[in-house]
């Protein structure tokens, strides 16, 4: 080859470190797979102005709503994998989504590069103050004694309420019967009088009930205690091993190079870290977690394998 064709491609080589120390050089886009004002995006918002600073760029929140999050997801996981296009999935779009719809239109762990583990977000185990149950060694041991007398309000089939129910009565030996509604606010004035049983709700909305007064406490799902509820045990100190939370994590598009993505951690961890961006995960009902991306991988993975385990089990379906 003559040198007048190597040059240029020595001078690429030479400048390929340079153009990675660059990055970001111009905005990026975050998508969100779920409308404007909902809880992701609300906590996508959180982090895009830490993010952007920690980064030097602008990180420009997108919503791409549709089909339980499939559409936003699937856009990420087809962008060019430049570091320009990143996606705040949660566990509907990456855990659940794939166990419970085969025909998804990408591949949750193959589509995709992880880059980091955002936050958490327990669930609240709820019911009435007519319940004679006052813990949650209480409740198993009196539905237990009851199967099939008592039941459970869903926010709708396949939802994260509706299986974390149906992990709990698996691994409780309970019988209790699924009443699904749209949305866990439409079930709350049932729970409140008593004609649902229990209901295993999102900690953002449900402790507010708990704090006025509507409703018991029982647990949270959270593997340890969490620091936004700190008085109230978890579900797993009566039955070991039992966690069931809404995960929030970090995408890019399959093909990321490394050294971006260990860019992209490092500033998320940075965010995460500051006491402002804490404040407002806690008032979504939300704990920051960070770590590396390996860590993120493999929590996805075990997370995925469980609520596939649960789906098959108990037959459950979105329909």
């Amino acid at each position: 080859m003559k040198l007048r064709y190597l040059f240029p491609l020595l001078l690429l080589w030479l400048a390929a470190p340079l153009f990675a120390q660059t990055y970001p050089a111009r905005p990026v886009r975050l998508l969100v797979p779920f409308p404007a004002g909902g809880a992701t995006d609300i906590l996508a918002r959180a982090l895009s102005q830490k993010l952007g600073e920690k980064l030097g760029q602008p990180v420009v929140v997108e919503n791409r709503p549709g089909a339980g999050g499939t559409i936003g997801a699937d856009a990420a996981s087809k962008a060019a994998p430049d570091g320009y296009t990143l996606l705040l999935a949660t566990s509907s779009t990456h855990s659940i989504g794939p166990a419970i719809n085969p025909k998804i239109p990408y591949n949750a762990e193959t589509d995709f590069t992880p880059i980091a583990y955002v936050a958490s977000s327990p669930n609240i185990v709820l019911v009435p103050n007519s319940s004679p149950a006052r813990t949650m060694g209480e409740f198993i041991d009196y539905a237990r004694k009851n199967p099939g007398r008592l039941n459970y309000a869903s926010s709708g089939n396949g939802t994260i309420v509706h299986l974390s129910t149906e992990y709990f009565k698996a691994a409780s030996g309970t019988f209790i019967l699924h009443i699904p509604y749209r949305g866990t606010a439409l079930a709350m004035p049932d729970l409140i009088s008593g004609k649902v049983d229990v209901l295993f709700d999102s900690l953002v909305t449900g402790l507010p009930h708990v704090k006025d007064g509507k409703l018991r406490a029982l647990a949270v799902t959270s593997l340890k205690p969490s620091a936004l509820a700190p008085d109230l045990p978890t579900v797993a100190s009566v039955l070991p091993g039992y966690e069931s939370t809404t995960w929030f994590g970090l995408y890019g598009p399959k093909g990321l190079p490394a050294d971006i993505t260990a860019k992209v951690n490092q500033a998320v961890n940075a965010a995460l870290a500051e006491a402002d961006v804490k404040e407002r995960f806690a008032r979504l009902g939300a704990e920051p977690t960070g770590g590396t991306s390996q860590a993120f991988a493999g929590m996805v993975r075990a997370d995925t394998a469980k609520w596939k385990k649960i789906i098959t089990e108990r037959r459950i379906t979105t329909d």
